[in-house]
């Protein structure tokens, strides 16, 4: 999986939040409006998302965790358990009477 790098993922979650904003403050100004919906869908495409929403919050998460971690939630598997090792298996007796 290729993922990008994170300086550009920061740079985009900015510009997206940037834009948010003056989207929020101007809600009808359709230039703005549309270089909001340009944003997320850069933030999409750089994360595999289908959604802005979604595509925002894996951003955050890829920004805030190391590269293993990230490709580990985005697996869907669950983490493996660590535990502890014990000594080597004891032998196992027969409690069958020897002949």
């Amino acid at each position: 999986m290729l993922l990008p790098a994170k300086a550009e993922v920061a740079r985009q979650l900015r510009r997206y939040r940037a834009w948010e904003r003056v989207m929020l403050a101007a809600p009808h100004d359709r230039t703005v409006r549309a270089t909001f919906e340009d944003s997320g869908y850069t933030l999409c495409v750089l994360m595999g998302k289908r959604c802005a929403r979604e595509a925002v919050d894996a951003a955050e998460r890829y920004l805030r965790t190391n590269l293993v971690a990230y490709l580990r939630e985005q697996d869907g598997r669950p983490q493996p358990r660590r535990t502890a090792r014990r000594g080597p298996p004891s032998e196992r007796r027969s409690t069958a009477p020897s002949p």
